[in-house]
């Protein structure tokens, strides 16, 4: 038997509103869980659980027929959906009232229960948020039906306003697999046991990394499941090292060659490390321009010899100042106080 776990597709989700990519951001995420059905109508699986958060809001009726459609075209696959804290079963939701394809299980309440599917002998446990938080460890205390078969507990949620889990409770509850949501991160809680999927394509910059689903076999009891990178588009952390013989230009022109090694579909942030020159001018938004940043942090320090300026300026504000921060035990905001300070009192000095 081969499923498929996922969760947090979030359609609907317009990722870095406002940047130049955003709009093509959402219709990827509708793609990607398309691309998904896809390759299940090529290459069928049995079960296809879907942890929460399907939508990123409350879905709209023409929204829940389409993804209906998709199910319905991959008849063989019995699919399993729940509401998460996104979009959860508000009184008026459009999930209450809306008629799914007959291989299409959706668990319309806040309450775990079980249903099982007589094909494949397996029992699936599950239930949807009807509120955008949920405090009390909901899951903690269910257990497997004592009957023989596969027990496949679908969850979603692991911190303290979305349904907190307790690890140990979730190792000795005694299902075969515990298919989780809610954290974008893949992760393997207790390998082929309990385990995040993560978010089908990254939503937020923070969401660094390889992004996908997990696919799963269940032969002779045991579960064995590997993660499937799947997303179109990663976002990840760019370090450049500058030193005193970087310039502007060297810097983009070292920006560019590791967007053109990573990929240029991808989304980054861009941090600048090291020490530059002193009368070095950095334009950190300008970097902006050569690809898909988020953001341009620049951490750089000028190369000053402390000691020696200290020496230079004794009995001045600037010697003074240095003297300041050379007797602390400098924290990263203080490090940068020194350094900002330090330069701005030098060009004050020089243009006087």
């Amino acid at each position: 038997m081969r499923f498929i776990h996922l969760a947090d597709v979030h359609l609907g989700a317009v990722p870095d509103r406002g940047c130049p990519w955003s709009d093509k951001r959402e219709n990827e995420i509708w793609e990607t869980f398309r691309r998904v059905i896809a390759g299940i109508r090529e290459n069928p699986v049995d079960l296809l659980f879907i942890a929460g958060d399907l939508f990123h809001r409350q879905p709209l009726p023409y929204e829940l027929k389409e993804v209906n459609e998709l199910f319905s075209g991959i008849p063989e696959t019995r699919v399993y959906l729940m509401a998460g804290e996104r979009d959860y079963l508000k009184e008026n939701s459009f999930y209450r009232t809306f008629t799914w394809a007959p291989n299409v299980t959706f668990f319309p309440e806040e309450k775990v229960t079980c249903v099982k599917d007589t094909q494949f002998e397996v029992y699936v446990y599950g239930m949807s948020y009807e509120h955008s938080q949920i405090r009390q460890p909901l899951y903690d205390g269910v257990r497997p039906v004592k009957n023989n078969g596969v027990h496949i507990l679908i969850a979603h949620g692991g911190d303290e306003s979305h349904c907190p889990l307790n690890t140990a409770a979730l190792a000795g509850a005694g299902f075969d697999y515990i298919a989780l949501g809610h954290f974008h991160t893949p992760q393997n809680v207790i390998r082929d046991v309990a385990a995040y999927s993560g978010a089908l394509e990254p939503i937020e910059s923070n969401d660094l990394g390889a992004h996908g689903y997990i696919e799963g076999r269940i032969e002779n009891g045991k579960v064995k499941t590997r993660f499937v990178p799947f997303s179109i588009r990663t976002y990840s952390q760019l370090l450049l090292n500058v030193n005193e013989e970087s310039t502007q230009l060297s810097i983009e022109e070292a920006l560019k060659d590791e967007i053109f090694k990573k990929g240029g579909l991808n989304i980054y942030r861009v941090i600048l490390q090291g020490k530059r020159k002193p009368e070095l001018f950095l334009i950190p938004e300008k970097l902006k321009s050569f690809g898909n940043i988020t953001e341009v942090l620049d951490e750089t320090r000028p190369a000053y010899d402390l000691e020696e300026l200290q020496k230079k300026y004794a009995g001045t504000l600037i010697g003074d100042y240095i003297c300041f921060f050379m007797e602390k035990n400098r924290n990263t905001v203080e490090d940068k106080a020194l350094y900002y300070g330090l330069q701005a009192l030098l060009e004050t000095r020089h243009s006087s």
